[in-house]
């Protein structure tokens, strides 16, 4: 399961409302590729479902895993903030072992990512 914040949900309602001609069924879809200065990076986007997908329901927000990213998203929390430096989109994610500065990237226990 992956959470989000008021703040965060609210943004993202804000973005699919722009785009709902675009994609009337879309969704937030949350990812994890090798990469990054850690080992692993998040990625969001907004996209259709795909078969073998998870799909949570968040404060009427579609919310869109696939299967191997959800094994290193479960628990994790997406929030929003804003600060001098402006403001963007911040997972909290309990299976991190590490993260770099720009919380973008992360590395898990294991290191391995087979995607």
């Amino acid at each position: 399961m992956i959470e989000m914040t008021a703040v965060a949900a609210e943004k993202v309602k804000g973005i699919l409302a722009q785009e709902k001609e675009a994609l009337p069924q879309g969704g937030l879809r949350i990812y994890v590729q090798g990469g990054g200065c850690s080992g692993f990076q998040y990625g969001m986007v907004l996209d259709e479902v795909s078969d073998g997908d998870e799909v949570f329901e968040i404060d009427g927000i579609k919310v869109i895993v696939d299967p191997m990213s959800l094994k290193y998203l479960d628990g994790a929390q997406v929030d929003y903030k804003e600060d001098l430096m402006g403001g963007g989109f911040a997972i909290k994610n309990p299976n991190a072992k590490s993260s770099c500065g720009c919380g973008h990237s992360f590395s898990t226990e294991s290191g391995a990512f087979n995607h």
